[in-house]
């Protein structure tokens, strides 16, 4: 049955991703590609990758997919203005996308005999970090540089976004007008949801230092809680200029550099931890990522500043 069930699966993904591609119709075409991340978390499932596929299903799918939402919707509304591209660069488009496929697909075949892993080092030294799930001892101990790198690129982008606004609006707040709907339903959703929500977001974060979660899972959940609220009109939105919004946007980059810089003062090494004290900081370390994420990632979907108006 398990046999069966994966050879199901590879098909349906691969069926779901060519019809992604021939669908004709933009928003079609996005909705497919949602249902494509949800089912790819399923394969995740199965090869035991639990974390990436939580990722998966938040980012890949829910935050990706809400962008794509609205890409789709102002393409839409902006349509007559649309270039569309001849049939020769559709050919070459087709034409490079192969090679590239192709190109990946080649990789398999000059992959080493012996597997290599660093499973077993990490497993053997994952006692003296205090974690009990492997991932977070990759993200934060062997390879935590990395992972700063990530967040810094997540504020960077949040940065690119905002430099879209135009002068007179710089500092003002999101335009939420293409979503905003009073709905008694939405409304009532956008009052009972958000408790459950946050209390999930924040067992994400804090189990993921022994089990499948942590800071990128639950700062999404606290992102989609976020954006229902400022959607039915519950709360404001805040404008871009708030010193707390902006103290939270950078909340998670900051903590993360300075207890690498303090490790210069104790182990004596850039993002080392004291013998004993690896776990309590990794927490605040998730805990801190995962506020900045929420917001980054709800300022992201809002789209740049658009002026009083426009909330």
């Amino acid at each position: 049955m398990e046999t069966g069930f994966d050879l199901a699966l590879t098909l349906l993904l691969l069926g779901v991703g060519g019809w992604s591609i021939l669908a004709r119709n933009m928003m079609t075409a996005v909705i497919i590609f949602i249902a494509y991340g949800l089912l790819l978390s399923l394969a995740w499932v199965r090869i035991f990758a639990i974390d990436v596929s939580l990722t998966e299903a938040a980012i890949g799918s829910g935050a990706t997919g809400m962008l794509m939402v609205i890409a789709a919707h102002k393409v839409g509304a902006d349509a007559r203005r649309v270039v569309h591209p001849s049939r020769a660069i559709h050919v070459l488009a087709g034409i490079v996308a192969a090679l590239v496929a192709v190109g990946i697909a080649a990789l398999a075949f000059v992959l080493p005999g012996e597997p290599q892993s660093l499973a077993g080092p990490v497993m053997e030294r994952l006692g003296d970090s205090g974690l009990g799930n492997p991932v977070a001892g990759v993200l934060f101990v062997y390879r935590a540089f990395d992972t700063l790198l990530e967040k810094v690129v997540l504020l960077l982008a949040l940065i690119g976004v905002w430099s879209l606004a135009r002068d007179e609006d710089w500092g003002g707040i999101p335009g939420f007008r293409l979503f905003r709907h009073h709905n008694s339903v939405l409304t009532l959703l956008a009052r009972s949801l958000p408790p459950i929500g946050f209390v999930f977001a924040i067992y994400m974060t804090w189990a993921g230092a022994d089990v499948p979660g942590g800071a990128f899972q639950g700062g999404t959940v606290l992102a989609a809680m976020w954006i229902l609220v400022m959607v039915a009109g519950v709360r404001k939105v805040p404008r871009v200029s708030s010193p707390l919004l902006r103290l939270a946007i950078v909340a998670g980059p900051v903590v993360f550099l300075a207890i690498g810089f303090f490790g210069f003062v104790m182990p004596g090494e850039f993002l080392a931890y004291p013998q004993g004290y690896a776990k309590p900081l990794i927490v605040v370390m998730e805990i801190a990522l995962t506020l900045s994420i929420g917001v980054i990632l709800g300022l992201l979907i809002a789209g740049p500043p658009k002026g009083e108006d426009a909330a």
